[in-house]
């Protein structure tokens, strides 16, 4: 179960820069955005309500949503988004792929959880593997205000969904599953964009043709309600440590397709980070070798 849980994530999130890109054009960015988790929430909602599965919450529980939307469904998109105008998307990837390490220290803090070692090291051998494969992107990029600005961006679009992770796990502690507080915390954080959005005079404009309809459906379905779900579920089943590893794995699958698209050629540094990559996944998921007890002599 958790394997599958993980490996859709993975597929789903690494092929959803397709529709990204098929998004822009007359539609702010940021409309986007609340059309897509606006549409993913209300359709939570209709499966829930059908099947009876809405689970009733307390305030605490709707302050928790309202948090993890702002964290998860705002502002970590938003931040993302702007900081694609001044960095390359490798260099955006790299800067993403450290919430592996974010989310060890966090649960640490937040919950007292040992932070394993083999998570530490895979999570620095699969940054070390992003840096190889994007290698060239990153070499040229100098340290310019636009490029710090951006990197800075990306870091707390990276906390921000770190944070986002940890809210969750408080969620399902408190016995709540990822289906209805995704439900909400979409809700929440579309309309604190939409709010934005009004305050700042962004037309809600809309493309009525099918690359844009079409792609707007493939993130709201399976790149939002499916892949959250999937995820947010695999935080709360094998810790939000190892389920942001798969941060790492979503180049991967980019790259792949972008091969197969759009003539993506795989070089000596590439292949070298792919392998670091894998190698990094290996030792996440290596489960920790128990210590018998020691045998006591016993006198007679």
């Amino acid at each position: 179960m958790n394997l599958s849980l993980y490996l859709l994530t993975v597929l789903i999130w690494g092929t959803t820069w397709i529709a990204l890109k098929l998004q822009l054009g007359v539609v702010a960015i940021p409309v986007s955005i609340v059309y897509r988790f606006a549409l993913a929430g209300l359709l939570l909602f209709v499966i829930l309500m059908l099947t009876r599965r809405l689970q009733p919450m307390n305030r605490r529980g709707h302050l928790i949503c309202l948090a993890q939307g702002l964290c998860l469904f705002c502002v970590n998109f938003m931040c993302f988004l702007t900081a694609s105008q001044w960095i390359a998307s490798g260099l955006l990837a790299v800067v993403f792929s450290t919430a592996t390490l974010w989310n060890a220290l966090n649960a640490r803090i937040f919950f007292g959880q040992r932070i394993a070692s083999n998570v530490l090291a895979g999570g620095a051998l699969g940054l070390l593997g992003l840096g190889l494969l994007f290698s060239p992107e990153l070499s040229s990029h100098g340290a310019s205000r636009e490029t710090l600005y951006g990197i800075g961006l990306a870091l707390l679009g990276t906390l921000c969904f770190s944070a986002g992770n940890m809210l969750s796990s408080m969620q399902q502690k408190a016995g709540l599953r990822p289906l209805t507080t995704n439900a909400w915390g979409m809700l929440y954080g579309a309309g604190m964009l939409g709010m934005y959005c009004v305050l700042r005079g962004i037309p809600f404009d809309m493309e009525w043709n099918s690359r844009y309809i079409g792609s707007l459906l493939y993130l709201v379905i399976p790149g939002s309600v499916i892949a959250f779900t999937a995820y947010l579920t695999l935080v709360g089943r094998i810790g939000p440590e190892r389920a942001a590893y798969s941060t790492v794995l979503f180049p991967l699958v980019a790259l792949n397709v972008s091969a197969f698209a759009e003539g993506y050629q795989w070089t000596t540094p590439a292949l070298l980070g792919l392998l670091a990559v894998m190698a990094g996944n290996v030792l996440v998921f290596r489960k920790p070798k128990v210590k018998r007890p020691e045998a006591v002599a016993v006198a007679p």
